[in-house]
């Protein structure tokens, strides 16, 4: 149970951290921390993108898999930016403003970026053998 309270923190910052990146760059990726009502908000929207990407995005990776294949598993990444945009639009502590190729952009390199910061983060999180 504490291993999964620690992934769920650490998805949480790296949401944020991606958050701060994307607007550094121009792109319309954006969380709400200013209060901590909106913390929890975020902490929720962070567990239903996790229920997504368990869920759907299982699914839909399943079912693009030759197109993954033929890509060398980079399709996965547009797989991982739809799942974001969709959980996006929930608006639970992050959204996505912006329509069309400007929003799908900042889904793909906010994706891009959760995916890298949550990986390199999880290598200090302890292994289950030790648990």
């Amino acid at each position: 149970m504490r291993k999964l309270v620690l992934r769920w923190i650490l998805l949480a910052f790296s949401v944020v951290v991606a958050s701060y990146v994307s607007q550094a760059l121009g792109l319309k990726f954006a969380v709400d921390v200013s209060t901590f009502a909106s913390t929890v908000k975020l902490f929720i929207g962070v567990a239903v993108l996790s229920f997504l990407n368990a869920t759907v995005g299982r699914l839909l990776k399943f079912l693009t898999l030759p197109l993954s294949c033929i890509t060398l598993g980079l399709f996965s990444l547009v797989v991982n930016a739809a799942i974001l945009w969709f959980a996006a639009s929930f608006e639970l502590g992050f959204k996505i403003k912006g329509t069309g190729t400007e929003a799908f952009l900042a889904a793909f390199v906010a994706a891009v970026l959760i995916s890298f910061i949550n990986g390199v983060l999880g290598v200090f999180l302890p292994d289950d053998k030790d648990e």
